[in-house]
């Protein structure tokens, strides 16, 4: 692989953050199974980001007794797709299903707006996501009483008040940010001292990969989102998952 050192890299971890990963990962523990026994059926939307495969590995470690599950928005791209056969392998116990959006629906929406109609408004790409996400989304929460999610304070603007603990009104069911807290050099930390399996398209500049279209390469100093949706003002960036 041809290095481009002008495109962002995975951070390496320094020794402050090695001294004290043994804590954070105690403490993420500790978050998880009291998410875990104070309901009965929990859920983890998993994005397959590098803070989404740290909770999995937690999970898959501990048996922890909540579900996994990932949207296939049929837009993904290709190193996310072997990305998921990549954790097949490495942990076979493990049961990950992909939720997928209605076919006709999002067959639809191209049909009468275009293939690329993302790009047009911010409210065509909502429109989009709204169909390869959050329609998803709410059929794999169906039956839930609380579901937790990889986001962190650090990741953007609009995450910056980001609780541990919230409640989802519009799904009557409790929500988990149990990394809100973690740094990028954290995470990374944990995923490279595990051995943690995460997607190539990181080692190519990408700190954050959502649908194959609506994601790029960013450089070294920019906003680690600044390659999702890259053609919107940064505080309209949010698929509405989290809203």
């Amino acid at each position: 692989m041809i290095e481009r050192p002008n495109l962002w890299q995975i951070p390496q971890p320094d020794k402050a953050v090695l001294e004290n990963l043994a804590y954070k990962k105690e403490l993420l523990l500790q978050r998880l199974r009291q998410i875990e026994d104070s309901h009965s059926q929990v859920r983890f939307a998993s994005s397959l980001a590098a803070e989404d495969m740290l909770i999995t590995d937690l999970i898959a470690r501990h048996g922890l007794n909540i579900g996994i599950f990932t949207l296939d928005t049929g837009l993904l791209p290709q190193e996310t797709l072997d990305l998921l056969k990549l954790i097949e392998r490495t942990y076979p116990d493990l049961k990950l299903i992909r939720f997928q959006p209605n076919r006709a629906q999002t067959q639809n929406f191209i049909t009468e707006q275009g293939a690329q109609a993302y790009y047009e408004s911010v409210e065509l790409r909502r429109r989009c996501c709204f169909l390869r996400k959050i329609e998803p989304l709410n059929r794999a929460l169906n039956g839930a009483d609380a579901w937790l999610t990889g986001q962190r304070r650090e990741q953007s603007t609009t995450r910056s008040e980001l609780a541990f603990a919230e409640r989802d009104n519009a799904r009557n069911m409790d929500k988990y940010n149990p990394i809100f807290d973690w740094s990028e050099r954290e995470v990374w930390a944990y995923i490279l001292q595990q051995g943690v399996p995460y997607n190539r398209l990181y080692q190519q500049g990408y700190p954050s990969i959502g649908c194959d279209p609506c994601t790029r390469p960013i450089k070294q100093g920019e906003d680690i989102r600044a390659g999702r949706w890259w053609w919107e003002n940064k505080d309209s960036k949010e698929c509405g998952l989290h809203k």
